[in-house]
């Protein structure tokens, strides 16, 4: 960013931190497992994967249930007979029933695990694809670390419920189902005992649930919370280390673990009452219904066998409504998982293609137009950054931007790459109004080196075809040529040198050097230059300003001017001031006129 609108991003920051998450979308509270129905196109969209696992999970099911009808005949087939065939025959019937449900139980996990994982990389993908595409804006409002860890931990927090308790709780449930039918079916006093307890048990577990819910998301915000902490420090580790910020860096983020550890501890002991109150509630019903089956035995009104078989299954229901309570705390966390994922995949970039673009005139000239353009930041309580600026620039034609800082100059920079639209007027490219044009194709024209050079990990060439995915490796070559880069490259490994993460091995001015043949391998109509030169030592300046003067031939070229000696060849020098151009001319007739320029030239060239 250019030091021009330091006041200007001052604001900005500072609105920042009083409003905080404001800016984004009231965040749900968690009250309902709701947001799960997010995933069902997950899970489709794999049939595949989905199906086997829930015919597995089906098959899994009917063995289960199918168990006690072995044990009822070998009790009253076998046991209450003296029939030894019967029981051994009974025996080895429930061992190959076992085995087959091993079987099916492996082959299930296979597939739920791997639906998870699926479901999960495709959800991942999609919540990244939609931050990338989301204004800039937005970002001034969720900090780096939270978004990583949206991407990250919740994510993962919805792969474990997918890959293991979404398997768990269908499986449950069918057998709490299927297990209450033909305990019904055996015998209808006895069930009817748990329809009526089971009013008792459900309700108040359902308002501590609600509890939980709420306790699951808030602890997922904290967490977010503690990763956008380390993140800001990790991103500028040499300042907090340069400034001997260290302790307090890490006692911040010490601090924001333990908010995040005593939200959790509330969420735990939620889910520690509920989990007490079902086993109470659970083994009173059991005790209950075992003292009532044994009266309906003695009374002739059931078998041994039947007996038998009514205990395994209300032992099979028991213990699925226990597993079912488990899982609703797993589903509750991911339900606060889901919504933070939800409320990016559901946001909508500020900045985006109309229903019907116009294009983009072929070939493109690069002339500009500015019609009484006003704007300010969304979080700048409507100051004005730009306020009725006009301004026409031929095709061609180079133009240097300065003004005191906050008097708009990078602003004007963020219009044109359409990161934001003005909130009245117009900007035109080749007679095209911005907002009629589909933004790739409207940034497809320009090319831009900011101040302070962005790169990525990987090597040299890789980050030069940032500007120019489909560049040569001649055309690589060329541009970090013209960049005066090629020297320093191929004196290491030429296009495959490695610059590090965030091009940490390379000096600044070589990260500078990158940056600007990134912008000549694109070969757009309208070149940003915001401070090109800034990181550069004189001798290297003078190069890469050569070159810059050689690309700019042909092409319309805007530059953002502090060091106003870079700039005496321009064709047009315009003075910005509070938002609106105040002066523009060439270099001496502007010192001629003594104003804000003169004013700026003075200041510079009196202490040079």
């Amino acid at each position: 960013m250019s030091t021009s609108d330091n006041s200007v991003d001052a604001d900005r920051k500072a609105a920042n931190t009083r409003r905080g998450a404001a800016a984004l979308p009231d965040r749900p509270k968690g009250r309902s497992v709701k947001p799960l129905a997010k995933l069902w196109p997950y899970v489709h969209r794999r049939p595949l994967i989905f199906w086997p696992a829930i015919l597995l999970l089906l098959i899994g099911v009917g063995l289960t249930l199918f168990l006690p009808f072995i044990a009822r005949n070998i009790v009253d087939g076998g046991l209450a007979t003296g029939d030894i065939s019967a029981i051994n025959q009974g025996f080895m019937v429930f061992v190959g029933v076992v085995i087959a449900m091993t079987l099916v139980t492996s082959s299930r996990f296979y597939f739920m695990s791997l639906l998870g994982e699926r479901a999960a990389a495709d959800l991942r993908a999609d919540v990244y694809q939609s931050l990338i595409f989301l204004s800039p804006g937005y970002f001034t409002s969720l900090r780096t670390g939270e978004a990583v860890s949206r991407l990250t931990s919740d994510v993962t927090l919805i792969e474990s419920f997918l890959g293991s308790s979404f398997s768990i709780f269908l499986r449950n449930a069918l057998s709490v189902i299927g297990a209450l039918i033909l305990m019904f079916a055996l015998n209808w006093r006895l069930t009817g005992v748990v329809f009526v307890a089971a009013p008792l048990i459900i309700l108040p577990l359902m308002g501590i649930g609600k509890r939980v819910r709420k306790l699951s998301t808030a602890v997922q915000d904290r967490i977010a919370d503690a990763a956008g902490e380390a993140s800001e420090s990790l991103d500028a580790i040499e300042l907090v280390q340069a400034y001997g910020q260290e302790q307090t860096r890490a006692s911040r983020f010490r601090a924001a673990c333990e908010t995040a550890f005593q939200a959790a501890r509330r969420r735990i002991g939620a889910q520690a009452l509920m989990s007490g109150s079902i086993v109470f509630a659970l083994f009173t019903g059991v005790a209950l219904m075992a003292w009532l089956a044994i009266q309906e035995v003695l009374a002739d009104r059931m078998t041994s066998g039947e007996l038998a078989q009514f205990a395994m299954y209300a032992m099979s229901g028991i213990s699925g409504f226990g597993m079912l309570a488990d899982v609703a705390n797993a589903a509750m966390r991911t339900s606060g998982a889901i919504q933070r994922c939800a409320e990016i995949l559901d946001a909508e970039p500020d900045i985006r293609a109309p229903a019907n673009p116009t294009p983009l005139p072929t070939p493109a000239r690069g002339a500009l137009t500015f019609r009484n353009v006003h704007f300010s930041y969304p979080e700048a309580s409507g100051l004005p950054a730009i306020n009725g600026f006009d301004l026409d620039i031929k095709p061609g034609e180079s133009v240097a931007l300065v003004g005191p800082s906050g008097s708009g100059k990078s602003t004007i920079f963020r219009l044109l790459l359409r990161f934001y639209d003005p909130r009245e007027g117009a900007i035109l490219l080749d007679g095209v109004e911005a907002r009629d044009a589909d933004p790739r194709d409207w940034r497809a024209r320009f090319g831009y080196v900011p101040q302070e050079a962005a790169l990525f990990s990987g090597d040299a060439a890789e980050n030069v075809r940032v500007g120019n995915s489909d560049a040569s490796d001649d055309e690589v070559r060329h541009a970090l040529q013209q960049a005066e880069a090629w020297r320093f490259l191929e004196a290491r490994d030429g296009l495959k040198t490695s610059i590090g993460g965030r091009g940490k091995s390379l000096s600044g001015g070589e990260r500078q050097r990158v940056a600007i043949a990134r912008a000549l391998a694109r070969n757009a109509a309208v070149m940003l230059l915001d401070e090109a030169t800034s990181a550069l030592d004189a001798e290297n300046e003078r190069l890469v300003q050569q070159a810059l003067d050689t690309a700019a031939q042909g092409h319309t070229t805007l530059i953002i001017a502090h060091r106003l000696a870079t700039i005496r060849k321009v064709d047009r020098i315009v003075v910005l001031e509070k938002g609106k151009v105040a002066e523009e001319g060439d270099h001496e007739s502007l010192v001629r006129q003594g104003g804000v320029y003169a004013h700026l030239a003075e200041l510079q060239f009196s202490s040079s």
